[in-house]
């Protein structure tokens, strides 16, 4: 199976210590984020976790530690993007982050890291020019580093439309000129790019529209391949294997006003202040009326020889 981190929180930039302290444990409690008393238990064991997937835009607080996961096969998304503390309060600077991933690439490899640039939006500050100088300022930055990149445009939720009112969708003339430069980089710095839910007409040279986390991306990381039982997609027109997260909404403090993850900051504080890193919850501890169910876990990995093992 993979086990997903990222995708409702940041676990390597806040929650380090608690995600180590549930691998020595072996197990890790979540809730259901619509149905709270629903609890499933996910046993942390790489006997039934094929690839553990990182999503984060500060892998630093676990980069010194990363041999307590030697045996696990891991997958990281890094996001770095070209706004300022104006749209991301409390990311750290992108200088930092850049030379992160280069010490994360001594522990993992290029093919198990993957730079995510989203999401792009222009307004008069970070204009289409803007865009196209940045990105390929940080693509010479992580030559090397990383072999793909995963690109998506603004996607208005309701939170977003709340917290972020000057946040505007790209329009199609646009993101056709910022895929074909971007396209142009990812030639010259060696680099693929995978777009997350857009358009498959944008797909060019080096650009594809397949999914950022799909079974073929993690078979080429992992180099193995995986039998992925049959299930519905978490996402219209999105093939990425985006299930079993053990994060939760409302606990990342990096404060993007474009979150989809975050109602509003006075929510994240005070769950982060119930935040207790000996507990299995990521978020406080056990509650009357919670029913614990253990999750259908189940090895995916093929054990028959492939390509993969060849190479």
């Amino acid at each position: 199976m993979i086990l997903n981190t990222g995708s409702r929180t940041d676990i390597p930039a806040f929650y380090s210590q608690w995600f180590f302290n549930r691998i020595k444990e072996g197990f890790v409690l979540v809730r259901n984020p619509y149905y709270p008393s629903q609890v499933t238990r996910y046993r942390l064991s790489p006997e039934v976790i094929d690839i553990l997937v990182f999503c984060t835009k500060n892998p630093e607080p676990m980069i010194d530690r990363l041999s307590i996961l030697s045996s696990y096969t891991c997958f990281w998304f890094v996001t770095i993007t070209p706004y300022g503390e104006d749209v991301e309060p409390f990311v750290p600077p992108k200088e930092n982050v850049i030379e992160s991933v280069k010490r994360l690439w001594q522990s993992t490899g290029s093919g198990r890291i993957s730079w995510r640039y989203d999401p792009v939006f222009i307004t008069e500050k970070y204009t289409l020019e803007y865009h196209i100088r940045e990105f390929d300022r940080m693509a010479e930055s992580l030559k090397g580093y990383t072999s793909q990149c995963v690109v998506s445009f603004l996607d208005l939720y309701e939170k977003t439309k709340r917290n972020f009112p000057q946040g505007k969708t790209v329009a199609r003339k646009e993101q056709e000129l910022l895929i074909q430069a971007f396209s142009e980089t990812a030639a010259r710095t060696r680099m693929q790019i995978h777009l997350c839910c857009e358009d498959r007409l944008l797909e060019r040279a080096h650009v594809d529209a397949c999914g950022c986390m799909s079974k073929e991306v993690l078979e080429k990381a992992a180099g193995f391949r995986l039998k992925v039982p049959q299930r519905r997609p978490a996402r219209q027109q999105c093939s990425c294997l985006l299930g079993a997260d053990i994060g939760a909404y409302n606990t990342c403090s990096h404060g993007c006003l474009y979150c989809y993850a975050n109602y509003d900051r006075k929510t994240v504080i005070h769950n982060r202040a119930c935040h207790d890193a000996d507990s299995p919850f990521l978020i406080g501890r056990g509650q009357e009326g919670d029913v614990i169910r253990d999750a259908g876990q189940q090895p995916w990995r093929d054990g028959q020889m492939s390509l993969f093992d060849m190479v």
